[in-house]
């Protein structure tokens, strides 16, 4: 199965019309990055940000089929004309820093859920065959702003297969767990403070984080894309680390490249953070499926040739494999080779 999946997708993307909402941020640019291998008649990368989109067309300018669109998921006309012949979406745009969302919550509901409400509308509208919204484990039982959005988001996308007014339009949701590489990702921020001689600032030794690449997040996505019927959460099989130990991969980098052995500042939990993470709530963990690389939660039976029925006791970060050590070093030289 997973030897030809990349034929079927390639075919399965080949020739359609595919929007990226938040396309420059760092997974939508990724997913542009992986979707110009599977010859699609048009990518429009659709953001509010004129600097990234500048920034990114002199990166992209050898592809000539992808178009740049300025806008904001707020604004309803907008996005209602950006989604006019599209035939997928993937939703990426929205305000994902935890303490942003935690000072801001009204500007988080007006972006995360009721631009996400525009995008659903207007794919509705436009008869977009599919629209995948990337979510994260902060939806799973929140405790924060950022994450309660996400998880009313996750609902209204489960909700829209069923709108009298969906003719043909599939929705579902894609959980992330901490995007190595991504902004405000907590390795790199952990590296750059060790590169630049500052002190390590960190919330909570004890606290554990799932973590996936963003080459993971991506596929990850591009497969929930090929494989929705509607209204399914797709989550990647993850390793989680803890902070205790991200700090001693850190300190064993800086003895081998000969650093000053950074200070290490415990500062507390940020204000809507939790120790650990999870990826599936506890109701849901009689309806997930699995492949290989994967957990798919659905209420509607999948099809037996590509997924399996599995059970879990729960999906947590302090109850999950952790990574090693010597996998960690590993990621922060390829950071420092960057």
């Amino acid at each position: 199965m997973y030897a030809k999946i990349d034929t079927e997708m390639a075919q399965f993307y080949q020739d359609k019309v595919v929007l990226v909402t938040g396309g420059t941020g760092s997974i939508g640019r990724k997913i542009v990055r992986e979707l110009v291998n599977y010859s699609p008649k048009k990518i429009i990368v659709f953001s509010k940000d004129d600097s990234k989109q500048y920034l990114m067309k002199q990166a992209f300018k050898q592809f000539h089929h992808i178009y740049y669109l300025i806008g904001d998921i707020r604004d309803y006309q907008r996005i209602e004309y950006v989604t006019r012949g599209v035939d997928y979406i993937f939703h990426t745009a929205a305000l994902k820093q935890v303490p942003t969302c935690e000072e801001n919550p009204d500007e988080a509901i007006k972006t995360n859920v009721l631009g996400s409400i525009n995008v659903i509308e207007a794919a509705i509208k436009n008869n977009v065959k599919k629209v995948i919204n990337i979510s994260t484990d902060k939806a799973v039982n929140p405790v924060n702003t950022m994450g309660a959005t996400k998880l009313l988001t996750e609902k209204l996308f489960k909700q829209a297969n069923m709108k009298l007014n969906n003719n043909q339009t599939k929705f579902c949701s894609v959980r992330f767990g901490n995007v190595i590489g991504s902004r405000g990702s907590v390795i790199p921020l952990l590296y750059e403070q060790l590169i630049t001689g500052k002190a390590l600032t960190i919330t909570d030794m004890n606290m554990t984080r799932f973590f996936m690449s963003v080459e993971e997040a991506v596929q990850l996505t591009v497969k929930a894309g090929y494989y929705t019927e509607g209204g399914e959460t797709y989550i990647l099989k993850m390793k989680a680390l803890k902070l205790e130990d991200l700090v001693k991969a850190l300190m064993e980098f800086a003895k081998k490249h000969q650093l000053k052995k950074p200070k290490v500042q415990v500062i507390g939990a940020r204000p809507g953070e939790k120790i650990y993470e999870e990826l599936a709530f506890e109701f849901e963990l009689a309806q997930i499926y699995e492949t290989e690389d994967m957990y798919v939660i659905s209420n509607n039976e999948l099809p037996k040739n590509k997924f399996r029925k599995t059970s879990l006791m729960n999906y947590r970060s302090d109850q999950v494999n952790p990574i090693q050590q010597h996998e960690m070093l590993m990621i922060i030289e390829e950071l420092n080779q960057s």
